[in-house]
């Protein structure tokens, strides 16, 4: 899976609404970034303001998308940060499961 996909994904998922009702960004560094909009229902490569920033390396992304890495985990051994609402993030755990 590449960016493209990922985003392509969580458009998806967001599309037509969903529970999640926030704002996230995903920041992969290089890679690129990836902006979900629960509230307008898509999902972009933006680099807009968000109720929460999740930094984290793609690899270590792909690995917790898959299920071979848990969150809680990643948080603690600082492979994953967020910065802003932490509660945004916590909501994810739905969203995460549609863009494995």
């Amino acid at each position: 899976m590449d960016l493209a996909e990922l985003t392509s994904k969580a458009a998806a998922a967001v599309a037509g609404g969903s529970d999640f009702k926030k704002k996230v960004k995903f920041d992969f560094g290089d890679i690129g970034k990836l902006l979900i909009d629960g509230v307008n229902g898509t999902a972009t490569n933006d680099d807009a303001a968000a109720d929460a920033t999740i930094s984290v390396n793609w690899d270590d992304f792909k690995k917790i998308s898959e299920g071979a890495l848990d969150p809680t985990m990643a948080f603690m051994q600082g492979k994953l940060k967020v910065a802003g609402d932490m509660s945004v993030a916590m909501q994810l755990q739905n969203l995460m499961k549609k863009l494995a």
